[in-house]
């Protein structure tokens, strides 16, 4: 049963990333754009999901409350104030991706708010990873590292990181989605933001070399890992060539399938730990009855039912966003 809900804290944060990651990706690419019929287009493309994409956000958060609530209590406790500034940052995107649909003269307040809480949001995610993978101080199942103890140059480094990442993968979601400039100028944006992710993963690597960071030893002591690298660098090249070949449907399933390699290598990197090195998934878990519980409910009909939703509606919003800025 433990192995049940880890799997399906997996998959949520998974898919969290992938979905969450494109919108939050043309949020920050948003901001870059000038002309209203292309910032329309963009917003256009992500209208029909970008709701339901952050409720895996909540459903990891419910998972990890219900089925291992030392690990939220403790990362909590030591990520509040990265958390406290991503919800805010998602709660403005919200507000101002209503807003700006309403709004004249001041619309350019919600364009820059829209696009602001995209960043803030990116970095804070990327920073807690950054932590995590780095190391946080606790003691007895205390947090001892400070208020600002999870920022840190590698953390901010990883926030930086991430936010190419989704600005990456949503720059390929609008080669997929759209026509006319809104397109052209997204497959422009590719290969610089692609090497803006490639330079952040031989930053990190080097780091973690220069650093011994306790992560180095796993990827040592487990070379199997190095399979998801090598994943990853075939789909880089099929990006690259889909790229050159002005394809507009691989951009993104590659894009995807690098995080889903970056992904799975950062998970067996920090197996059999829910907090590396600090917490085992097994000193983690909820008691047996409680995962039992939420087995008949959440497990067994809540989220195969949003997996089913999930699929229904990017089935119904497949295909091309026609926009009027494709006319221009």
């Amino acid at each position: 049963m433990v192995m049940f809900w880890v799997a399906l804290l997996a998959i949520s944060i998974l898919i969290y990333l992938l979905l969450d990651g494109f919108d939050l990706g043309v949020g920050m690419l948003f901001g870059l754009t000038n002309g209203e019929a292309k910032r329309d287009a963009m917003l256009g493309t992500i209208a029909p999901v970008w709701d339901g994409n952050e409720t895996w956000l909540i459903v990891t958060g419910v998972i990890m409350w219900g089925s291992f609530p030392v690990v939220y209590s403790m990362l909590m406790s030591a990520l509040y104030i990265p958390v406290l500034v991503m919800l805010l940052g998602l709660i403005l995107r919200g507000v101002a991706f209503e807003f700006r649909g309403k709004a004249q003269r001041s619309r350019w307040v919600w364009d820059v708010s829209f696009s602001a809480g995209s960043f803030a949001a990116s970095f804070m995610q990327g920073a807690m990873v950054g932590a995590l993978v780095e190391g946080l101080q606790f003691s007895n199942g205390d947090y001892t590292g400070g208020t600002f103890g999870w920022l840190t140059a590698f953390s901010a480094l990883c926030g930086i990181g991430l936010c190419f990442g989704y600005a990456l993968l949503g720059a390929c979601w609008l080669v997929r989605k759209c026509e006319g400039p809104v397109r052209d100028d997204a497959r422009r944006q590719i290969p610089m933001l692609a090497i803006g992710v490639l330079a952040f993963l031989v930053i990190v690597f080097l780091h973690a070399l220069v650093e011994h960071l306790p992560i180095l030893h796993r990827w040592i002591d487990r070379p199997y890992l190095f399979v998801f690298p090598l994943i990853g660098a075939g789909a880089a090249a099929v990006l690259a060539r889909s790229i050159l070949s002005h394809d507009d449907y691989w951009p993104f399933h590659m894009v995807a399938l690098i995080f889903v390699s970056a992904f799975g290598t950062l998970a067996l990197s920090f197996w059999p730990y829910m907090i590396p090195f600090v917490v085992t998934i097994e000193e983690a878990a909820a008691p047996h009855a409680s995962l039992a519980f939420m087995f008949w409910g959440a497990g067994l009909f809540v989220f195969p039912l949003m997996l089913l939703y999930v699929a229904v509606g990017y089935r119904i919003f497949r295909g091309k966003a026609v926009s009027a800025a494709d006319h221009y």
